[in-house]
């Protein structure tokens, strides 16, 4: 790929707070760009991005969705993100693979629950950003409120590039602190928004306008050396040199352009396209990916270049009838239709049969990628999300995507024989697909385990299997995922010893177990001296205490925030085996837990509830009858925020509630905080 044609690439994400208006900008990107001809609706189940079943029964985003466009000479792959905290996966892992971010806000609510759980994952992947504040049409909506709540609770270094013309329904445009015009948006009878043309600032605006001017300038030269010499200088801005600099704080420094518009009403798109243009990086101005080369463990990294050695991150797999479709970022080289590529996870060799740039569920055959590129390939076999490949003369790993924990499960089974096998095809697609689906089978009662997110997420999941893939199943109720964990320190000395006639087992050892919060749930720390146990028994101890706590002791929940250390052991020449060691190191840790007293831990969930201020006294207390915390209250107009801490266990079938008490007008957002200690009465209820 030549590098004129890099530099005008946009590899960006739209993402947001549920219902800030993440698909309908999407939608009308889509529209403006020429890439759909028809506008789509969320509410009438007609937008392109949200194309599964469940997305258009439910108008919500559940999978993120990609696809390219072209706006003026730029070439955008934009990708839509669900904004409910149950699919925060799939935020995460666009995140990891793009170079910018669109971070949509609500006009009326500004820095919701979501959004900062949003912003924390692009923090952590270094993603430069523009914010657009959507819905400055509705009543109640406030630019400079939501303005600061950004600047007060997210970044200090955002600054404004547009005011809005007209409040509410006489929302009609913007006003371009760069230009220092007003940009007004003709909604003729097609109701496109289209027209616009450039116009002197209204005089009632101009003396706010000149201030955030003087604001927006401020903040580009506190990021940016050579403007702020200028600034000092009280030398005069051109447009050029204007956008030049927040080009550059954007990329570099963290600095953050903020716009407006209603993307429902089709105001202000174009601009923010134009943003996209001027301001988010090409691949061409982000660092070089880094990654270790596994031949001699040494980091080494890949430019985004065609010449360089291909190397891709997968990010997505996608079921697909015609097989599966793996999504790919192109970090450096060239990929062909037909190529073998390399696993260095797997060890194993890939084919790229065939490449595609896709439209959320619609695809477009290519003969090649290169750098910079993110497409859909369908032929590999071996390859999960978060996998490197490579060409195996050049291997490499690139930095993996992290997955959350899962926090609840469900228990389900074929109604018949004959489905059992259809049942696990269908868990094992939808299980590659969506990293934090979780199966496992219950050692005790045998009964498949199916494990997520949140309530909403196992409700999309077990639709999906019933409908879209035809599955006849029973699905019991969700429960809680706990973890166990202990109170205190305990030793134990355990013999494993098995005479069978010929040759027997033998292992001993002593532990230590205290409890811990490191970096990993479970610690292990080797203190064997003198060689009294050799290396490949100590790897089989360390691996029958990982499988025990993973398996659980007291409830059979996964042990955490523990430390087990290895003292000391004895080993026979002859007895010994890695067998014997393995057991023992089991046998041990549940003495320990026992000695130690087992603790059992629920999921805590970080809780937000808008409702009108009249229901204000029945939604407090229905949060004390569920052991919630109310940590902070807001007001926001008539409305008011209750922030707090909620059990998980407590809040299965809270939508209705929320809906019920407050007659249809309050709303909810949760998303997964810590650990507790469960009560008692939480025991017996699940014993």
């Amino acid at each position: 790929m030549k590098k004129s044609k890099l530099n005008n690439l946009r590899n960006i994400g739209i993402a947001a707070h549920i219902d800030a208006g993440k698909t309908t900008t999407t939608e009308r990107i889509l529209f403006y760009t020429g890439k759909n001809f028809k506008l789509g609706e969320v509410h009438e189940g007609t937008a392109t991005m949200d194309w599964m079943e469940e997305e258009q029964k439910r108008g919500i985003t559940i999978s993120s969705a990609a696809t390219t466009c072209f706006w003026k000479d730029y070439q955008i792959n934009v990708i839509d993100t669900p904004g409910h905290v149950d699919f925060t996966i799939e935020v995460e892992r666009s995140l990891r693979v793009l170079d910018g971010a669109i971070c949509v806000f609500c006009g009326v609510g500004g820095v919701e629950a979501q959004t900062e759980t949003v912003w924390r994952q692009a923090n952590k992947y270094k993603v430069p950003r523009i914010c657009f504040v959507n819905k400055m049409d509705r009543m109640g909506a406030d630019f400079i409120k939501v303005f600061n709540d950004i600047k007060n609770k997210l970044n200090r270094n955002i600054v404004p590039v547009q005011l809005p013309v007209g409040k509410e329904k006489n929302f009609e445009g913007v006003v371009d602190l760069i230009k220092m015009k007003a940009i007004i948006f003709f909604q003729t009878n097609d109701k496109t928004g289209s027209e616009y043309e450039e116009r002197e600032i209204p005089e009632d605006l101009l003396e706010e306008a000149t201030q955030y001017r003087e604001m927006m300038i401020e903040g580009i030269a506190d990021k940016v050396d050579w403007f702020m010499e200028k600034y000092l200088s009280e030398s005069a801005f051109s447009e050029e040199e204007m956008m030049s600099a927040l080009r550059e704080g954007t990329i570099n420094y963290g600095l953050m352009p903020v716009l407006c518009g209603s993307a429902f009403k089709n105001t202000g798109v174009q601009l923010l396209l134009d943003a996209v243009c001027n301001y988010l990086p090409s691949p061409l101005d982000i660092p070089p990916v880094k990654g270790i080369n596994i031949k001699d463990d040494t980091e080494t990294e890949r430019k985004p270049d065609a010449e360089e050695h291909f190397s891709a991150l997968a990010f997505k797999i996608a079921s697909d009838k015609h097989g599966d479709l793996t999504y790919l970022r192109i970090y450096s080289g060239v990929l062909t239709s037909g190529q073998r590529l390399y696993n260095p996870r797997t060890r194993k060799k890939e084919l790229a049969s065939r490449i595609y740039s896709m439209h959320a569920d619609k695809r477009e055959q290519m003969e090649s990628a290169t750098a910079g590129d993110i497409v859909a390939v369908v032929g590999f076999k071996d390859t999960g999300t978060g996998d490197t490949v490579c060409v195996e003369d050049h291997p490499i790993i690139l930095e993996k995507i992290e997955f959350p924990e899962t926090v609840i499960s469900m228990a389900i089974e074929p109604k018949t024989e004959a489905e059992k096998e259809k049942l696990a095809i269908v868990l094992a697609k939808l299980g590659k697909e969506d990293p934090t689906f979780k199966i496992h089978t219950d050692s005790e009662t045998s009964q498949l385990i199916v494990s997520g997110m949140g309530e909403l997420h196992l409700e999309v999941l077990k639709n999906r299997m019933l409908s879209e893939y035809k599955v006849d199943a029973n699905v019991g109720a969700p429960r809680v995922s706990y973890r166990e964990t202990i109170e205190r320190e305990a030793e134990i000395d355990e013999k494993f010893v098995k005479q069978t006639g010929g040759r027997g087992q033998y292992a001993r050892i002593e532990i230590k177990l205290e409890p811990h919060k490191g970096e990993k749930s479970v610690e292990f720390v080797d203190k064997i001296k003198g060689g009294v146990i050799t290396k490949p028994y100590i790897k089989s101890v360390e691996k029958g205490i990982m499988d025990t706590a993973k398996s659980g002791v007291a409830g059979g929940y996964p042990l955490v925030n523990i430390k087990v250390t290895l003292m000391d052991g004895d080993m026979h020449t002859v007895d010994s085996s890695e067998f014997a060691f393995y057991n023992v190191a089991g046998i041990a840790l549940r003495k320990a837990v026992e000695k130690a007293k087992s603790v059992l831990l629920e999921p805590i969930m970080k809780i937000e509830v808008t409702a009108p201020e009249s229901y204000l006294g029945d939604v407090l207390g229905d949060f004390n009858s569920r052991r919630a915390i109310v940590e902070e209250m807001v007001n926001d107009g008539d409305l008011r925020i209750v922030k707090g801490k909620i059990p998980l266990a407590e809040t299965f079938g809270y939508s209705s509630v929320i809906r019920s008490i407050t007659q249809g007008r309050g709303t909810y957002t949760m998303e997964p905080c810590e650990y507790k200690p469960a009560p008692a009465k939480a025991y017996s209820s699940i014993a």
